[in-house]
């Protein structure tokens, strides 16, 4: 069996594989399995950090995303789950209210399941998102305007914010990049994180639908802590702990 306490690059190698497979890591197991002291573990923590493997948090440590692609790369990516999920968040959505509908591939994969018989008062800041629900007959359209950002596909600055402040939603559909029960929703871009954080204050159930890849992990901004998520939609693979961790902060999972 390899001597762990003597070869530092080897042990951090293994917490990387660890990170990448199973998204977080915990000090505890770690020194258990590698037969090391948990200062040891936590000093290879610190050194994977500064490299942007991962955010340490309290007992671990959570796998880090790399910046997001661009929205019309994410477009392509993983859509058969994507179509699931969003098809499981516009069953959610209640005739004759006013919801948010964010910028994000899924939130755009769940405006074509959308039934052509609901009434509904739709906001986005997403042109696309905008311009297929202008294809439902009693979907009444609200876009918030301003620059668009591109790596998100919506508009997130002053103008946007300020047309936001003079509605409020039954619902609103957020998208994000990562999602951990330690940290919350998070997301690679400020600005558009910032965004969010205004829609989920003016709106009365918030609803986030994320592909497995993106549960656990954490990107860069916060978005929201996990008490301020109303249900969680989510592929059914997710493992018992993080279903556990979530539900515990007053998240409701509902899996496809």
């Amino acid at each position: 069996m390899l001597d762990y306490a003597a070869f530092p690059e080897q042990r951090q190698d293994l917490i990387r594989q660890i990170l990448r497979d199973q998204g977080r890591v915990i000090c505890a197991d770690l020194a258990r399995q590698m037969q090391v002291s948990e200062h040891t573990v936590r000093r290879d923590l610190h050194e994977l950090s500064k490299e942007g493997i991962c955010k340490k948090v309290y007992g671990g440590a959570v796998l880090q995303l790399a910046d997001a692609q661009t929205f019309a790369i994410r477009k392509q990516h993983d859509q058969p789950s994507k179509n699931m999920i969003a098809q499981k968040c516009a069953s959610l959505i209640k005739n004759e209210s006013c919801i948010f509908i964010d910028a994000g591939t899924t939130n755009l994969a769940m405006t074509l399941a959308l039934p052509e018989t609901f009434t509904l008062t739709a906001v986005t800041n997403a042109p696309d998102i905008a311009a297929s629900l202008l294809k439902h007959p009693n979907i009444d359209v609200i876009m918030l305007g301003g620059r668009i950002e591109k790596n998100s596909g919506g508009c997130v600055g002053s103008t946007a914010l300020a047309q936001l402040k003079n509605i409020l939603f039954d619902q609103a559909f957020i998208g994000g990049c990562a999602m951990s029960p330690e940290s919350g929703l998070t997301g690679f871009n400020f600005d558009d994180c910032e965004f969010k954080k205004a829609v989920i204050a003016q709106s009365s159930q918030t609803i986030v639908g994320l592909t497995a890849e993106k549960i656990p992990a954490i990107a860069r901004f916060s978005v929201a802590r996990c008490e301020d998520i109303d249900i969680l939609i989510v592929e059914e693979q997710l493992d018992k702990d993080f279903y556990n961790a979530f539900t515990a902060e007053n998240v409701t999972i509902l899996t496809i």
